[in-house]
C-alpha cells in the first residue's frame, strides 16, 4: 500500500474581489451590477490590486456576486443586488481564512 505524502506547499491568498463587494454591499443600499463593478473596480485599483484586465475581473466580481447570491449573503430583487449585513459577515469569514481589513495577527515562522 503506498502512503501518499503531499510535497507541495499550498496557501490560500486573500479574495480581494470577494472583500471588495463585501464591504460595498455592506452600504445597506441597492446597486445594478454595472454601479457595483465600477464602485470594486475602483477601490481595487486604489489598492492597485486590478489586475487581469477589466473584461476579466468583471467575470471575476460577477461570479463571486452570483456566489454570494446563492448562499444567501446578498438578496438579487430584479437587477439590483442589496447585501444582508448579518450574511454578508458570516460569508466572507470562513471562505478564505483571514480577516478583511487587515486585523488577523499575521504567522511568524521564524526558528531561532
Amino acid at each position: 500500500m503506498a502512503i501518499l505524502k503531499k510535497n507541495a506547499f499550498s496557501r490560500r491568498v486573500p479574495d480581494l474581489v470577494t472583500e471588495e463587494l463585501v464591504a460595498v454591499l455592506s452600504r445597506r443600499a441597492s446597486f445594478e451590477f454595472k454601479q457595483l463593478f465600477e464602485i470594486v473596480h475602483e477601490n481595487l485599483r486604489a489598492r492597485n490590486a486590478a489586475s487581469g484586465g477589466e473584461e476579466m475581473l468583471r467575470l471575476r466580481a460577477y461570479e463571486k456576486l452570483q456566489n454570494l447570491v446563492s448562499r444567501g449573503a446578498v438578496k438579487k430583487t430584479g437587477k439590483k443586488y442589496k447585501g444582508l449585513p448579518a450574511a454578508l459577515a458570516q460569508a466572507i469569514a470562513p471562505q478564505n481564512g483571514h480577516i478583511p481589513g487587515g486585523a488577523a495577527k499575521p504567522a511568524v515562522a521564524a526558528a531561532k
